[in-house]
């Protein structure tokens, strides 16, 4: 199969899903990562521009890691992800049609920020334009696929209705979240956050959900026509 999984921010793809895509990659899937935010503004010191470079190069190291063929970044600044902005739905369509997936793993619509939450719907438009011919860009018109949501921060009204046994992966994905150290070195210096720990936590609550010592947890969107018969998660 082919797996695409659309974050907002650097960083968010190895939170929600990190284990999942890293499952997919080995078991021989090919996987493809995009963040729709470029992570300009998550410092207080380093500066938007000098920090936008940084975040773009964590995440290139960190999807290598999980075993991404590629990383897209829209490169769109923070807190500015909006959801009818036509250059930035154009931009996803483009990753979606030239990545011809068979799934698509995004944020949930309620997650705790507005970038987010815009995201979400991005996506969601985004995946039905791209089934529209006449809707151009440079790669061709696809299907719309089938579109399965991650875990919020912290899983805050969040109920998973498929899990994926992430336990042979857990340490990879926190090595990949790890690569972002623009982020964790800061929570930790300056909040107090040991950021790693934290997403473990959740891992591991989800583990406890469905028996298994680490999981990652998702929702299925259950709009027409992107159900299946079948399961696509690993």
């Amino acid at each position: 199969m082919r797996v695409l999984a659309i974050g907002c921010h650097p960083d968010d793809l190895e939170i929600g899903c990190g284990g999942t895509l890293a499952r997919y990659a080995e078991e021989g899937h090919d996987v493809f990562m995009c963040h729709v935010a470029n992570g300009d503004k998550g410092h207080a010191i380093i500066m938007p521009d000098e920090l936008r470079e940084i975040r773009i190069n964590e995440a290139y190291e960190a999807g290598k890691l999980l075993g991404a063929s590629s990383v897209f970044n829209i490169d769109v600044p923070d807190l500015l992800v909006k959801s009818g902005n036509e250059e930035t739905v154009l931009k996803i369509m483009e990753v979606i049609r030239f990545t011809k997936p068979d799934l698509i793993i995004t944020h949930d619509p309620d997650d705790y920020m507005e970038d987010h939450r815009q995201t979400s719907q991005l996506v969601f438009d985004a995946s039905f334009s791209a089934s529209v011919p006449h809707y151009e860009t440079t790669s061709k018109a696809t299907g719309i696929v089938p579109l399965y949501y991650m875990d919020t921060l912290a899983g805050i009204n969040f109920n998973p209705e498929q899990y994926v046994d992430i336990t042979k992966y857990i340490d990879l994905k926190l090595e990949a979240l790890n690569k972002h150290e623009s982020q964790v070195k800061w929570m930790i210096d300056h909040d107090n956050i040991d950021f790693l720990d934290f997403v473990k936590t959740v891992s591991k609550f989800r583990g406890l959900q469905c028996n298994v010592a680490y999981a990652e947890g998702f929702r299925e969107c259950k709009t027409w026509p992107r159900g299946q018969t079948k399961r696509l998660l690993p």
